[in-house]
C-alpha cells in the first residue's frame, strides 16, 4: 500500500480529531493533532510565568520548551521537556489563550518545522489534522481535506467535550467559536483558510461514523490513483 499524507484541516468542533483519528487507525497510518502542540507550548509558556499577550516575550522564548507528539492514533502522547501534558492543555486557561501564542510567527516556525520533520519521518503515511496544513504546513499533501459545519453544530459538539463547570452554556460556546475563529483567520501568519485543492466536507448533518466513511473513501481513492 503507498504511503499517504492527509491534511485535515477546519475550525474545532467540526469533529476534525475523531475523524483524523479514526480514519488513520482504519488505515494503519500514524497521526498528528497539529492543535495540541500549540496548546502544548501555550501551557508552557503559562506554566513558566511567560507574559502571553506580550508577543516579543513569546518569540523569544518560543524555541525553548522540547514538544515530543507520539502518533500512534490509538493513543497519541503529548510531552513536553518529558512532563505528560495530555490533559492540563486542554484547560480553558490553554484554551483562552492559544489563539494569541499561535499567531506570533516564532511559534509557528518552530512548531511548523516539528510537524514537518514529523510527517515526513511517519512510516507508510500520516493523517496530519489543523487550521494551515494544507496551506502553509504541508502545501504538497496527497490529500487535503478541510471540515467545515454550522456555527451551532459546532457549538454542540464542543459543550459536549467540555466535563462540569467547563461545559459552559450553548451560546457562550458558540460565541468563543466564533470569536476564536475569527481570530485565527484573521491573523497574519499561516491564517486558517481552506486550501485552494482541498476537498470540503460539511460535516453539520452527518454523523461521526458518515463523515469517517468519507474521508476513508477519499484516501483509498487517492491511494489506488482514481
Amino acid at each position: 500500500m503507498e504511503s499517504v499524507i492527509v491534511a485535515i484541516d477546519g475550525p474545532s468542533g467540526t469533529g476534525k480529531s475523531s475523524t483524523s483519528k479514526a480514519v488513520a487507525a482504519k488505515l494503519g497510518l500514524r497521526y498528528l493533532d497539529t492543535g495540541a502542540q500549540y496548546r502544548a507550548i501555550t501551557w508552557w509558556m503559562v506554566h513558566n510565568g511567560v507574559d502571553v499577550t506580550d508577543p516579543l516575550a513569546v518569540a523569544s522564548a518560543a524555541g525553548k520548551p522540547e514538544i515530543v507528539s507520539g502518533t500512534d492514533p490509538s493513543a497519541p502522547t503529548i510531552t513536553v521537556d518529558g512532563v505528560d501534558v495530555a490533559a492540563p492543555i486542554r484547560t480553558q486557561e490553554v484554551t483562552s489563550k492559544v489563539s494569541a501564542v499561535s499567531a506570533v510567527p516564532e511559534v509557528r516556525s518552530v512548531i511548523t518545522g516539528l510537524q514537518r520533520s514529523i510527517a515526513r519521518e511517519a512510516d507508510g503515511g500520516i493523517v496530519v489534522e489543523g487550521r494551515d496544513i494544507g496551506t502553509t504546513v504541508l502545501p504538497d499533501a496527497d490529500l487535503k481535506i478541510f471540515l467545515t459545519a454550522s456555527p451551532e453544530a459546532r457549538a454542540a459538539r464542543r459543550s459536549g467535550e467540555l466535563k462540569g463547570k467547563e461545559a459552559a452554556d450553548l451560546a457562550a460556546t458558540r460565541e468563543a467559536l466564533i470569536k476564536r475563529d475569527a481570530a485565527d483567520s484573521g491573523r497574519k501568519t499561516s491564517p486558517l483558510a481552506k486550501a485552494r485543492d482541498a476537498v470540503e466536507v460539511d460535516t453539520t448533518d452527518l454523523s461521526l461514523q458518515q463523515v469517517i466513511e468519507c474521508v476513508v473513501t477519499l484516501v483509498e481513492e487517492k491511494r489506488t490513483g482514481r
